[in-house]
């Protein structure tokens, strides 16, 4: 993959059931994040351009898989899985090793459990809770996506400031 193309964002509309709304809101912010990597090439995405930071595109989006898969696989589904991108040495390698899978690889990865977090809350009320706490609070379905929701949001801000500032693209 010489430079990333994302897809289109989808569309969020202004009324409907509320897990509809929240569906549509977090598809919303998983797309804006790959919608800020549009057009770059692996050097660019891998690019930290904030001195005093880490981030970097690719970085976050190898953190989204990783929160991705503990919200949905590992508290809400109460599956045992081996966490992307982390590893003892390095809770923050999602961040840090940016060289250890081409970009194809990670954004496979990214849309992959994308759809498994769209599978594994599929038919679920909103008031379920979790088959597994997180850091010894139990969460329901709903805390799931109002805290999925924030974090994206937190990450495309950053995401904002670190396009502009590797080629002086704009734009929500």
């Amino acid at each position: 993959m010489e430079t990333f193309s994302a897809p289109d964002r989808p569309y969020v509309p202004a009324s409907g059931e509320e897990k509809a709304q929240l569906d549509a809101w977090l598809d919303f912010f998983r797309a804006t994040l790959l919608h800020k990597c549009d057009g770059l090439n692996a050097a660019q995405l891998k690019e930290r351009p904030i001195a005093t930071s880490r981030l970097s595109l690719l970085g976050i989006v190898r953190h989204m898989t990783f929160v991705e898969q503990v919200w949905f696989e590992t508290t809400l589904a109460g599956h045992e899985v081996i966490e992307y991108y982390k590893n003892e040495g390095d809770r923050d390698a999602d961040f840090n090793d940016l060289d250890s899978d081409a970009l194809e690889v990670v954004m496979d990865l990214y849309l992959h459990e994308i759809k498994v977090s769209r599978e594994l809350s599929a038919g679920h009320d909103l008031d379920e809770v979790a088959k597994k706490p997180r850091r010894g609070r139990e969460v329901d379905l709903r805390w799931i996506y109002v805290h999925m929701i924030s974090e994206y949001a937190r990450h495309c801000g950053h995401a904002d400031v670190i396009r502009e500032m590797i080629d002086g693209t704009t734009g929500y």
